[in-house]
């Protein structure tokens, strides 16, 4: 564990005063910075030696550069911030008479607001890339979702049942028109027989004439029932 700097009791804390000012610059004049541990003790300051160091290099360092940034200081912050991201003593170190504490509160409170409004990531110096917003929903069809109520499992099933119904009512044909038709049955016209076909029966016939009269007239000779 790091040892603290300096003891913290009896050490004065907040606005440095002139007679503060004056004496640590007269030590710093005389004998250099030297070590911030013991300058405080030898200036004859009660304070800490991170307070002397912090009071030194950003206010009253002779070659402190007071005033606003110019452009070429600014583009400068820029390229060296896309290099060297928040180290900001190595930004300040080239810029002659700037602070590391100046440039960053530069940095924070103008620089980085600028780039954000011109469009650019002030992380990475990279414009930013915004993708298309979706088209919306349409607003009615999210309204009637909200809008009706879950059915139960049964209106379900009737809803199904009547969308069935609804479909075998459409597919049914349209009646078809009155036909008034005579169902009669009538007997089929005999068929003429032919000349082989009478003669047979002619011969059969005057058999059973024979038969029934008792004759002993013989039958002819040349009967052909089948041919």
């Amino acid at each position: 564990m790091r040892k603290p700097c300096c003891d913290k009791q009896g050490t004065n804390k907040g606005a440095w005063s002139k007679q503060e000012d004056q004496k640590l610059i007269d030590y710093i004049r005389s004998h250099g910075e030297g070590s911030w541990r013991s300058l405080p003790k030898a200036a004859g300051l009660h304070r800490c030696g991170k307070s002397c160091r912090l009071r030194w290099i950003n206010y009253l360092r002779p070659d402190i550069k007071r005033g606003n940034f110019a452009q070429d200081e600014e583009d400068l912050i820029i390229k060296l911030h896309a290099l060297l991201g928040n180290r900001w003593s190595l930004i300040a170190g080239r810029l002659p008479g700037r602070t590391d504490n100046e440039v960053k509160n530069y940095w924070n409170s103008h620089i980085k607001r600028k780039l954000i409004s011109m469009g650019i990531d002030p992380n990475n110096h990279r414009l930013n890339q915004t993708l298309p917003t979706p088209y919306p929903n349409p607003p009615s069809a999210s309204m009637n979702d909200a809008s009706q109520p879950l059915k139960s499992c049964a209106a379900v099933d009737n809803d199904r049942i009547s969308d069935a119904a609804s479909c075998l009512d459409d597919e049914t044909p349209a009646a078809a028109p009155h036909v008034d038709l005579d169902l009669t049955i009538a007997a089929p016209s005999p068929k003429p027989l032919s000349t082989t076909v009478q003669q047979k029966r002619q011969i059969v016939d005057k058999l059973v004439i024979a038969e029934d009269v008792g004759t002993d007239e013989p039958p002819p000779t040349t009967l052909l029932l089948f041919s």
